[in-house]
């Protein structure tokens, strides 16, 4: 793998994660004026209003938005509505998690400490959590975890011996440390500095909370530069391009801090065309929105991303022969297991996932998916967790969610349509209008109405519709006046009595 970093360009940092056939597997992106994603940042919160009925409780953290806390993220140590302290979080509390009603652990006006785990979408307001971490490079700082562990996606021979070394770690009052994968082959001694490293960090969390009054900001997520050196330049990227000596020199310092392994491989871009055009990442960036993917064998993707969901169907793309159906659906869902988990990280698609593929009778070659699929995902730096391949072809997982995904951080809800995908049909248009008109005349009792359209509409009353209105003229005495509202949706219209 190679990371790519531009930064000339429009007023942003963009960054790709490109494998060596060239396919970009990752993008990031960060514009240097915008507010950009709130995952991550840690806040002081006050408790708007808590919901038995829903178990959750709205939160003020001084954004625009309440943020929404679910019971289930809900510490044990909040119980009847006392303050909690952080530096208590891992200590033994009689509640368990879960266990309870919110409506008894919280009260309106109470503070607490809570980190955003999902931005806003649509009507949401962002989701928080009062399980706080701090992100390290090789470690991660977990509030309320009395043991440290290690990542379950390092392999059972580096587990055991990880595991010995996490034993020795100094303990963190209301904390604790989980080894990463980027912690694999790094020295002991490097791994005890990260965590006194986040161990400071942790004392002045807890003791900015306890000095501030909510709502108040208490730590902001590091900017993307700083995430390249953290999280994405790990011991698979054999190399980094970036294009600014300056920028460079920062991200080599920054990325020296952390414990490494080998050599950190740097090369300063200096062409006169912008890096990701050069090496011919523009059009994969584009696909990023398209809602078709197109696969090897002829087949393709179709990802639909709803406030619920994202649904993944796998078309074949050609018709199928009873002789050649078993071995052609294995072939394109094969390729479309590597495509989906290649997706899901480009577009940063979280939350519940349904892959729709294509059904297969027998047992082997639905292990055979599954193994694929949960091969292909298995370098993904999100938790992914899986259900068994389904008597009707849906793989179901449910990705965490490292940001917002790139369709919605990207676009916003269309104007014509408001975000459906479709409009209604303008005949069956016209008996609605035509109903709340002669209800409008018939109420107001005024002389004239104005009837502002969208341009098809207007057609479409003015040619087959003209007998009636002239009719409802007659009957009401009012007359009538139809307007064509330029670049107006369908759907509008406005009805104007004088």
């Amino acid at each position: 793998m190679r990371l790519l970093v531009q930064t000339k360009v429009d007023s942003e940092t963009r960054v790709g994660l490109v494998a060596d056939s060239g396919r970009l597997w990752e993008y990031h992106r960060e514009y240097q004026r915008a507010g950009g994603t709130l995952v991550g940042n840690i806040y002081l919160g006050r408790v708007v209003n808590v919901e038995p009925a829903i178990q959750a409780a709205f939160i003020d953290i001084g954004e625009n938005r309440t943020a929404f806390l679910h019971f289930a993220d809900l510490h044990p140590a909040y119980d009847r509505g006392e303050s909690v302290s952080l530096l208590t979080l891992n200590d033994s509390f009689p509640r368990k998690r879960g266990e309870g009603l919110i409506q008894d652990c919280l009260r309106s006006g109470q503070e607490l400490v809570v980190q955003v785990s999902k931005d806003a979408i649509g009507q949401k307001g962002p989701s928080v959590s009062t399980f706080v971490s701090l992100p390290g490079r090789s470690l991660v700082l977990l509030s309320g975890v009395a043991r440290p562990g290690v990542s379950r996606k390092i392999d059972a021979e580096n587990r055991e011996s990880l595991r010995q070394v996490a034993e020795k770690m100094p303990s963190i009052p209301g904390a604790g440390v989980i080894i990463r994968t980027a912690g694999s082959g790094i020295e002991e001694v490097d791994l005890i500095k990260e965590v006194e490293g986040l161990s400071s960090e942790w004392q002045q969390l807890s003791q900015k909370a306890e000095a501030t009054s909510a709502p108040s900001k208490l730590r902001s997520e590091v900017d993307l530069l700083r995430k390249v050196s953290r999280d994405l330049w790990t011991s698979s990227v054999s190399e980094v391009i970036i294009d600014d000596d300056e920028m460079g020199k920062q991200l080599l310092a920054d990325r020296q801090r952390w414990p490494h392994t080998g050599d950190l491989k740097m090369e300063i871009y200096r062409g006169k065309t912008a890096l990701f055009r050069h090496r011919g990442l523009e059009s994969q960036i584009d696909s990023i929105y398209d809602r078709n993917v197109k696969l090897p064998s002829g087949g393709a993707l179709v990802i639909e991303e709803t406030e619920a969901l994202v649904a993944i169907d796998v078309n074949s793309g050609r018709d199928l022969t009873a002789s050649d159906l078993e071995n052609t659906a294995l072939q394109t869902n094969l390729e479309a297991a590597e495509e989906v988990a290649r997706q899901i990280r480009l577009r940063d698609l979280g939350g519940v996932i349904v892959c729709d593929f294509i059904d297969m009778l027998e047992t082997d070659h639905k292990s055979r998916l599954e193994e694929a699929f949960r091969a292909c995902t298995r370098e993904d730096r999100a938790k992914i967790w899986y259900a068994p391949l389904s008597r009707f072809g849906l793989l179901e997982l449910t990705r965490q969610k490292l940001g917002p995904s790139k369709n919605r951080l990207g676009r916003t809800s269309c104007p014509t349509c408001n975000g459906r995908g479709s409009v209604r049909e303008e005949h069956r248009l016209a008996p609605g209008l035509m109903r709340e008109l002669t209800r409008g005349l018939a109420e107001n009792g005024t002389q004239e109405a104005i009837v502002t359209v969208g341009e098809g509409v207007f057609d479409l009353l003015k040619e087959g519709r003209a007998e009636e209105i002239g009719d409802l003229e007659q009957q009401t005495g009012a007359r009538i006046i139809l307007e064509s509202g330029k670049d107006w949706s369908p759907e509008c219209w406005a009805i104007r009595y004088r």
